[in-house]
C-alpha cells in the first residue's frame, strides 16, 4: 500500500451474485459469543500463517473516511462487517453499527494486533484511557468527554513514554486475554503482542504505516493524523472522534463480536468458511473493506478465486464493498485520488469474466 489510494465503495446486488437472498429479520446471529466460541470462529475458520511486505501495524489512507457519508446513507444498519488490516476497521464498524465483524488477513500477526487492541478496548474506561493504555502514557490533565482527538493527541504528544506503566499494561493485556478470556495464545503470539505494544511505547502519537512502526522521516500519515481525519465535508467519523462511537467499539469487543483470523482473500477456506457463518445465521455481509488488497491478487495471479470467494457471500441490495483504489493505476507517480461507485454486481460478472 502507498499513501495514493482512497476508499471507494462499490454496491452490491444480491440477486446477480447469490441466489439465495437472506432476511435479516430473522437473524440469528447471537447477541454475545462465548470466550470457547469465539477462539473456535478463531481458530476455525483462519488458514495457515502468510505473509507480506511489512507488519501493517498502522493505515496509510488518509482519506478512507470520504466514502462514509455514502455509505451509512445506503448500508443497513447490522448484518455482518468484513475488513482487513488494522485500526480503519474500527472507524468504519462505528459509524456502520455491524452486529458481528471479522477482520482478516494474511498475516497472524494482525490476528495479534486486534488481540491486543481487543483487551485495550476491553479495559479502557474512555477514549483518554484507550490511548493512554496503547502508547503507554500516563493521562494527561484536561482532557474531557468532549475533547476532540486532535486536542486527545495532542496532550498526549507531550507526555513521556513510561515503561513501568507498559509492563503493567502488557501484564494486564495478557491476563484478560489469557486468564479471564482463557484464549490459548501461543508463546510467539504473546511474543509478538510484546513486540507490538513496544512499538507504540517508543512511536507515540507519531507511529506510521512501515515495517514496525516508523515514527519520523516519512510522508506517511501518524495515528495522530489518521485520527483527526474527516470525510470530504469536514466532518470527522474516527472511531476516537467521540465517546459515543469508541463506546459502540468497546461493546462488541467485550461481547466477542469483533473476530480477527488470518486468511487469504484468495485462499481456499477463510472467506467461504465466513460466508457458510453468515448464511447458518440467516443474515448477510453488509461491507467489506479490501483496500487495495484486490492489487496484489491480480499480480500474484489469483484473481478467479478471490472472484469466486466473493461471490459465495450472501448479501443483500445494500451490501457494499470499499476499495483503495489509484487515480491513475498505471502510474503510481501521480498524486490525486479519485472516488467511483459502482454495483457489485455487474463488477462480479465483470471479473468472473477476466
Amino acid at each position: 500500500m502507498t499513501q495514493r489510494f482512497v476508499a471507494a465503495v462499490v454496491l452490491a446486488v444480491v440477486a446477480a451474485v447469490v441466489p439465495s437472498a437472506v432476511n435479516s429479520a430473522s437473524d440469528t446471529l447471537p447477541a454475545r459469543l462465548s470466550d470457547q466460541a469465539f477462539w473456535k470462529l478463531v481458530t476455525d475458520l483462519s488458514e495457515p500463517n502468510g505473509s507480506f511486505r511489512s507488519d501493517n501495524l498502522v493505515s496509510n489512507e488518509i482519506r478512507f473516511q470520504w466514502v462514509l457519508p455514502e455509505l451509512t446513507r445506503t448500508v443497513r444498519p447490522g448484518g455482518v462487517y468484513l475488513g482487513v488490516g488494522p485500526e480503519q476497521n474500527f472507524t468504519y464498524i462505528a459509524a456502520l453499527r455491524p452486529k458481528l465483524g471479522f477482520i482478516l488477513d494474511v498475516r497472524r500477526g494482525n490476528v495479534d494486533l486486534h488481540l491486543m487492541y481487543k483487551a485495550l478496548f476491553e479495559l479502557a474506561t474512555d477514549r483518554t484511557d484507550f490511548v493512554s493504555r496503547l502508547l503507554s502514557r500516563k493521562r494527561p490533565a484536561g482532557l474531557t468527554a468532549d475533547s476532540s482527538p486532535g486536542e486527545i493527541f495532542a496532550a498526549f504528544a507531550a507526555v513521556e513514554p513510561n515503561e513501568g506503566f507498559a509492563a503493567e499494561t502488557l501484564a494486564t493485556i495478557r491476563n484478560r486475554l489469557v486468564t479471564e478470556h482463557r484464549l490459548p495464545l501461543t508463546g510467539a503470539d504473546l511474543e509478538r503482542i510484546e513486540m507490538i505494544h513496544h512499538v507504540f511505547l517508543l512511536a507515540g502519537t507519531k507511529i506510521q504505516y512501515s515495517p514496525y512502526g516508523s515514527f519520523g522521516g516519512t510522508v506517511q500519515p501518524t495515528y495522530a493524523d489518521l485520527m483527526a481525519a474527516t470525510d470530504e465535508a469536514g466532518q470527522m467519523h474516527s472511531f476516537l472522534a467521540s465517546e459515543q462511537a469508541f463506546v459502540f467499539v468497546r461493546d462488541l469487543e467485550r461481547r466477542n463480536m469483533i473476530v480477527p483470523v488470518v486468511g487469504n482473500f484468495a485462499g481456499p477456506k477463510t472467506l467461504r468458511a465466513i460466508g457458510s457463518y453468515v448464511r447458518r445465521n440467516a443474515t448477510r455481509v453488509s461491507t467489506f473493506y479490501v483496500s487495495n488488497v484486490e492489487e496484489y491478487l491480480r499480480q500474484d495471479g489469483v484473481w478467479q478465486a478471490f472472484c469466486g470467494n466473493l461471490a459465495s457471500l450472501p448479501i443483500d441490495e445494500t451490501s457494499a464493498l470499499v476499495r483503495a483504489v489509484r487515480l491513475d493505476p498505471l502510474n503510481p507517480a501521480v498524486e490525486g485520488f479519485a472516488t467511483r461507485l459502482s454495483r457489485m454486481g455487474s463488477d462480479v460478472k465483470e471479473c468472473t469474466r477476466q
